[in-house]
């Protein structure tokens, strides 16, 4: 990446996380965090990658609304990132905290089956 786009995808990430974190506080969802945004060299197309805490229900929905308000959080990032276009949005579910979690539970148990030395 250049400096550019880290720059800018920088300024997504901070002003999308803010957003997220204020539109969707309600019990139904998950708490959201943007984790990572990867924006393409041209700034047309920015990836945003976000975790969500919660049971599985709860992520899904909140994936589900994401998705559906698509377009309106594309146009506040429009009106609060000031590049030539505004770079279309795609959310990814972030599943890294997850996976180290499940890997941890793997080891704990490893270890736990260990006899004593």
């Amino acid at each position: 990446m250049t400096l550019r786009t880290d720059r800018v995808a920088s300024l997504i990430r901070e002003e999308v996380g803010t957003l997220l974190s204020q539109k969707y506080q309600e019990a139904q969802f998950g708490l959201v965090t943007v984790t990572e945004v990867r924006v393409t060299p041209d700034l047309r197309i920015a990836n945003i990658f976000v975790s969500i805490m919660g049971d599985e229900a709860r992520t899904e929905a909140t994936m589900k609304a994401i998705e559906r308000d698509k377009k309106s959080i594309r146009s506040f990032l429009g009106s609060r990132v000031r590049t030539k276009f505004t770079p279309e949005i795609n959310f990814h579910l972030d599943d890294t905290l997850d996976r180290m979690e499940k890997i941890d539970r793997i080891i704990e148990k490893i270890h736990s089956q260990d006899p004593p030395e």
